[in-house]
């Protein structure tokens, strides 16, 4: 299996805390990918397509025209050599999140943990066909949420997804720090802040130049704003893979 890394960085700030998160964006080339993920037509009431279909990515480009308004998405088709990945539809089937409960970290709290449970509970909010679910056995979960005491680099958080040939997301884990590249500890603002955007990451959005949202490169604000709602809802509308 031949992967890549691609990695972008970006800057949480606040009165009390300055952090910064990495998303490492996995390309994983998968052999034999199913049926359901790969085919021609419509999956899960989605367009699905082949690199070939012409037809549907011109349908795929007039849904962009009509719901871009009010969203990002030009920004992540940049980012992305204008193509775009997210999960299959998951048809009632949650994504089963495993949490790292505790943690020999100085300075760790509990309380973290509920500030990255109740960030994934904003994101369900959304109602996009991927939902989740907390589960306590970690070898059964989907998604794997786990702590450090800082990171090498100046970031606080990282996000690492792999996509197979058609641009499904297939997996995804979110490494978060208790303290700050400088050794300050994260407050739990922006423990919950962090976890925002890097949930956005792991659901297939990029950053932004809007500053007003969670998955703009400096985050200022502390909650998903009306963008990254729209714009994670019309991401979830179309297939994934290049749109040109």
């Amino acid at each position: 299996m031949k992967r890549a890394v691609l990695s972008f960085s970006s800057i949480v700030l606040g009165l009390l805390a300055v952090g910064a998160s990495r998303h490492d964006w996995v390309r994983a080339r998968v052999a034999s990918p199913s049926r359901e993920e790969s085919a021609s037509g419509s999956v899960g009431g989605v367009l699905a397509m082949s690199r070939d279909d012409d037809d549907v990515r011109a349908l795929v480009r007039s849904r962009l025209r009509r719901g871009e308004p009010g969203t990002y998405i030009a920004d992540i088709l940049r980012e992305r050599d204008s193509s775009l990945a997210r999960w299959p539809d998951r048809h009632g089937r949650p994504l089963r999140v495993w949490i790292q409960p505790t943690a020999n970290v100085a300075d760790f709290s509990e309380a973290y943990v509920d500030e990255v449970r109740s960030a994934f509970e904003d994101w369900d909010g959304v109602e996009l066909p991927v939902r989740f679910e907390f589960s306590e056995d970690s070898s059964h979960a989907d998604i794997h949420v786990t702590w450090l005491d800082h990171f090498d680099q100046p970031i606080s958080g990282r996000t690492k997804w792999a996509r197979d040939d058609d641009w499904w997301i297939t997996d995804a884990d979110i490494v978060l720090a208790v303290h700050h590249h400088q050794g300050e500890v994260l407050d739990l603002d922006a423990m919950k802040a962090m976890a925002l955007h890097e949930i956005g990451h792991l659901l297939g959005l990029d950053h932004t130049k809007d500053s007003g949202s969670i998955m703009a490169s400096k985050v200022r604000v502390r909650g998903l704003s009306p963008a990254d709602i729209s714009t994670a809802r019309l991401l979830y509308t179309l297939p994934p893979g290049a749109v040109r």
